[in-house]
């Protein structure tokens, strides 16, 4: 081991262990850590100012940044209210039927938008409810959490590990919809079915006031119709150019940056967007950078390169228990670190055994599920839930880091029980190479004759 190896595992377990005690803001740990990364290595000349820029997936980053305009812009609206109390009301006040329903707005919701934003919009509208009817809100929000990670996983843009999975693989929305999704639906069956075991006290629950919440007006969560209207065209065409982006040889960023664009033109073509892009989560983006910095270096200084060595020797034995390694050490490093830093620095990893020649594609799916499922396992384990605990301390009864454990634990568990039954029965096909990626070696290919001639 060099010294500069060293010096780069030092200052990402520092750094990895100051972001997991939450004592300094995350994204001022990151930046500090990312700075002394790139100080330390240009003073031992294994990381310079170039390869850290390089490091940055700005793919990633710029499909973040569209969709999060694109949200700020609808938050304005009322929308999420909206639909929040609309499903309420269709419940009739029933404990288990709100579970039911509200996580799966928060999932539907979740599926196209960010569930951090979706989360922190339908939670305070939930703990309203659940005061009104005075009925535990233990069960609904932690279900809202849950099955909003869960579901997630489904899509290209549902969680923040899957751009960035997405983004390094080359896969497209639609070969998320074809390869996680039915993973993912029976995933969600199966944390509905913990939930209502887990909280079987909390179902029976009879609600009061129930007159009182009919008489809610879901109208008057709508605060800008109009605007709703231009950007609900908007986020449609988004979302079709989502379903043809690798046909159209266009990368999802683009397709974000081309929506928010739109929405800022039809919503504010003539005033200052500043307060839209105040709305902006800037943190979570230099969050991202910076992580992608830090990682730079471990490539760079050659530690990815060795934790792939010896991730090859077992992929070469079986890629099967490769690929089931990785979806259990994921989810459970996820579930201690939150998911987005440990999908950061596994990238690189799995890209370095494809170089190898190594076939990869089971792994990314592996690393996708683990990642999503795992960080349901603690109320640390995704941005999301940590929103929700935060909520939660609004009410009486607010969410404690055990009775989080009793359910969320078992989720996590479950689900990954069941990706690992779909990886080791159809590891063939996960393995396969995928649509979006034929599409892109295509072009990569048309690209390197133009150049030739």
């Amino acid at each position: 081991m060099s010294l500069a190896f060293l010096i780069s595992i030092f200052i990402f377990v520092v750094t990895f262990i100051l972001i997991f005690t939450e004592k300094i803001h995350r994204t001022v740990i990151a930046s500090v850590g990312a700075v002394v990364m790139v100080s330390f290595g240009m003073l031992y000349n294994f990381y310079n100012s170039e390869q850290a820029l390089a490091a940055i997936d700005f793919n990633t980053i710029g499909l973040l940044l569209g969709m999060m305009i694109i949200v700020a812009i609808l938050e304005k609206t009322g929308f999420f209210q909206y639909l929040a109390i609309v499903a309420a009301k269709k419940t009739k006040g029933d404990p288990w039927k709100l579970v039911v329903v509200l996580g799966l707005v928060t999932t539907l919701v979740s599926l196209i938008l960010d569930n951090v934003t979706t989360v922190v919009l339908i939670a305070p509208v939930t703990i309203i409810i659940v005061r009104l009817l005075k009925i535990s809100p233990i069960p609904i929000l932690i279900a809202e959490a849950l099955l909003s990670n869960t579901g997630g996983v489904a899509t290209l843009v549902g969680d923040p590990p899957n751009i960035m999975i997405g983004s390094a693989a080359n896969f497209s929305f639609n070969d998320f919809l074809t390869h996680t999704a039915p993973i993912v639906f029976i995933a969600w069956i199966v944390t509905l079915l913990v939930l209502k075991f887990v909280f079987r006290k909390e179902m029976t629950q009879k609600p009061e006031n129930i007159h009182e919440l009919e008489k809610m007006d879901e109208r008057k969560a709508l605060k800008d119709v109009k605007t709703l209207k231009k950007v609900g065209i908007v986020l449609a065409l988004v979302v079709v150019l989502f379903f043809v982006h690798s046909q159209i040889h266009m990368p999802p960023s683009m397709v974000a940056l081309i929506g928010a664009s739109l929405a800022l033109i039809l919503v504010a073509p003539t005033k200052d967007p500043q307060k839209i892009l105040e709305k902006v989560e800037w943190s979570v983006l230099g969050f991202f950078a910076a992580l992608f910095v830090i990682v730079g270096g471990l490539e760079h200084a050659g530690v990815l390169e060795q934790l792939a060595y010896a991730i090859s020797n077992l992929a070469r034995g079986d890629i099967v228990i490769a690929a089931l390694a990785i979806l259990w050490i994921s989810a459970i490093m996820s579930a201690i670190i939150d998911n987005i830093p440990f999908t950061v620095a596994m990238i690189p990893v799995i890209g370095y055994l494809e170089t190898q020649g190594i076939p990869v594609n089971l792994l990314w799916w592996a690393l996708a599920l683990g990642v999503g499922f795992g960080g349901n396992g603690t109320p640390i384990g995704s941005t999301a839930n940590i929103v929700v605990v935060a909520k939660s301390e609004q009410t009486d009864t607010p969410i404690t880091f055990r009775s989080w454990l009793k359910s969320g634990s078992i989720t996590m568990v479950s689900t990954l029980i069941v990706a690992s039954i779909a990886i080791f029965f159809f590891a063939d096909y996960l393995g396969q190479e995928t649509a979006g990626q034929k599409i892109y070696n295509q072009d990569v290919a048309k690209h390197e004759i133009s150049i030739k001639h």
